[in-house]
């Protein structure tokens, strides 16, 4: 199996990157836990709801497709899932964010998720 990725940010609308990213971390064998605000299913996965902070155990990687703005709640959430690394796609850098990260020993990546799965760097 591949990496369990937990994607924040999570949408039911095929035009939304984080949709793309869940369609293609699928294609490409991990399991995706999607979480948003959104209510539905993407690729077979439920949506779970980001207000209520789910737990996910065993998470290999957190990609982020929320905003800076909305950003203040993941300071707690994030470290809670215990990723081993978070990715900050395009538009949801948050270098305050990163940092808080990185002195808990997550590493933190500035890169496209879409762009290292076809790459093969994910």
């Amino acid at each position: 199996m591949g990496k369990r990725t937990v994607i924040l940010g999570a949408s039911t609308n095929p035009s939304r990157y984080a949709y793309i990213a869940a369609d293609m971390l699928t294609e490409f064998g991990h399991e995706i836990v999607p979480v948003g605000l959104k209510k539905g299913a993407v690729f077979g996965k439920e949506i779970q709801d980001i207000r209520n902070f789910p737990l996910v155990d065993n998470v290999d990687t957190v990609t982020l497709y929320i905003g800076p703005a909305n950003q203040q709640t993941l300071f707690d959430y994030i470290p809670r899932l215990k990723p081993k690394r978070v990715i900050f796609n395009p538009g949801t850098e948050n270098p305050a964010l990163e940092k808080s990260l990185e002195a808990l020993g997550i590493e933190t990546i500035e890169a496209c998720t879409l762009v290292m799965l076809r790459t093969r760097q994910y």
